[in-house]
Order: structure tokens, then sequence, then C-alpha cells
């Protein structure tokens, strides 16, 4: 019998966190599910593969936060969390993206978001960075803080 990993090991006191997931690449989107997955107090409703099924997908599920890739065909993650947090504002979210520049990352604060993670850190640092938004906080991965 294995022993999950500290991280996997939900705190006694939190609600469980309802998660989107929203990225246009297919297997990273299905290994970072599967990464949450197996967090004891985070549950992924769905996913979502561009801006306009993300905006859609969180009217229709109400999710307590979404994660976002920001560079997407169509409606791009800036402007999928500016019409999802005007519509939802209780809903927090992540942008979780290769781009680390000041441009895309003062472009996701503005549209809404309330932290952003690089995708070289999602692994280590999305988890917490869940934690902290849906918690009233901000969160930014270290590379960016």
């Amino acid at each position: 019998m294995t022993t999950p990993a500290p991280s996997a090991l939900a705190p006694p006191d939190r609600a469980i966190l309802r998660v989107l997931l929203v990225d246009d690449h297919e297997m990273f989107r299905r290994r970072l599910r599967e990464f949450l997955e197996e967090v004891q107090d985070i549950h992924v409703l769905a996913e979502a593969e561009d801006g306009r099924a993300a905006v859609r997908l969180a009217g229709e599920l109400e999710p307590d936060a979404v994660v976002i890739d920001v560079a997407m065909p169509g409606l791009n993650g800036i402007e999928a969390t500016r019409l999802i947090t005007a519509s939802r504002p209780s809903v927090r979210v992540v942008a979780l993206s290769m781009h680390g520049e000041r441009g895309f990352v003062d472009g996701m604060l503005a549209a809404g978001a309330a932290g952003y993670v690089l995708k070289e850190n999602a692994f280590s640092q999305l988890v917490r960075a869940l934690r902290v938004v849906t918690d009233g906080g901000t969160y930014l991965c270290d590379t960016l803080a």
C-alpha cells in the first residue's frame, strides 16, 4: 500500500474545491486533471479546450475556480477571464501559461485573474495557488513574484 504525498492530503477544515480546467492542449489538460484529482480536496468538474467553452461551462457549472491557459486560439484566456469574472464575480481564476512576460501577467490580472502560474511550475505550485485564491488571496508563482 502506498502512502499519498503530503500535498495530496486535504487539510481537515478544507471544503472541496470545484475546478474547471481550460487549455487547448489535450495531453497537458489530461495530465493536469490526473494530477489535481490526486489531491483530496480538489474536484475537476470539467475541461474546456477554448475560451468560448470556458465561459459557457463557468456559467453552467459555477466552479469555485477556473485554471485557464492564456494563449489559446479564438477567444484567448484574457478575454475569457474578463467575461467569466464579469458574469460570475465569485469564481476565482488562475492563469496557467508558458508566457511569463509582464504583458501577459498584467493582462490576466487586469481581466480579473487572482493568480498566475507558469506551466513549468504547474505541478509544484498550482495546488497552493488554487487554495490561496479561493481563500480570497492573490497568487503569483515564485518566478514572477
